[in-house]
């Protein structure tokens, strides 16, 4: 019998509130708490223009990774926290746990020869998935989990991928910034419409 305390969390009804109003959660390894964020400009990544890399293409067609969904929810999320600076404190993990033993948290992940190689992991509420953290423990690995999860997207209608910020490594597959006004306008469209992630 597991006789440690369960993880401190924020509560998930309070989490789901603030992504449905434009925030989300980070922690801080070095001090206690939560800050919240509403990024202006907010990163997002086009789901009609997306786009896959020559090389990622390549590997796609190669068939070296297995595209999995929610098999590992928590090691793909304790991956993506074993970093040297991490926003995924403890506090963020119990409550992202929650969220996915609750059917709102989900993990793309890229397996290879039986092992995990890497994923990503976000919540998905209506029509629009917010991406958080991803990891690579192969080369290439993160990015056909991208790949899957836009591939997911499309194909069940979903019309917003969040991600926060934009990064160099997001930029190449077709990321960008918008003011945050667009943004909330493009959220309160996409959480009206009735897609399931699963």
């Amino acid at each position: 019998m597991d006789a440690r305390p369960p993880k401190p969390m924020i509560p998930v009804d309070l989490v789901l509130q603030a992504y449905q109003q434009g925030w989300f959660p980070m922690g801080d390894d070095r001090a206690p708490g939560i800050e919240w964020y509403s990024p202006d400009p907010r990163g997002v990544l086009p789901l009609d223009a997306f786009h896959a890399p020559d090389r990622l293409q390549r590997v796609i067609r190669q068939g070296k990774f297995d595209v999995r969904i929610n098999q590992a929810f928590p090691e793909v999320l304790a991956s993506c926290a074993a970093r040297g600076e991490t926003w995924i404190t403890e506090e963020i993990s119990g409550t992202y746990l929650e969220l996915h033993r609750l059917g709102f948290a989900h993990s793309v992940e890229t397996w290879h020869e039986g092992s995990l190689a890497g994923g990503l992991y976000g919540v998905a509420l209506g029509g629009a998935f917010f991406g958080e953290s991803m990891f690579h423990r192969v080369t290439d690995a993160s990015k056909v989990a991208l790949h899957g999860l836009v591939t997911r997207l499309r194909e069940r209608g979903f019309s917003l991928l969040d991600t926060q910020w934009v990064t160099p490594h997001l930029r190449q597959f077709g990321a960008m910034e918008i003011p945050r006004a667009r943004y909330l306008r493009l959220l309160q469209r996409a959480l009206v419409k009735p897609c399931s992630f699963i």
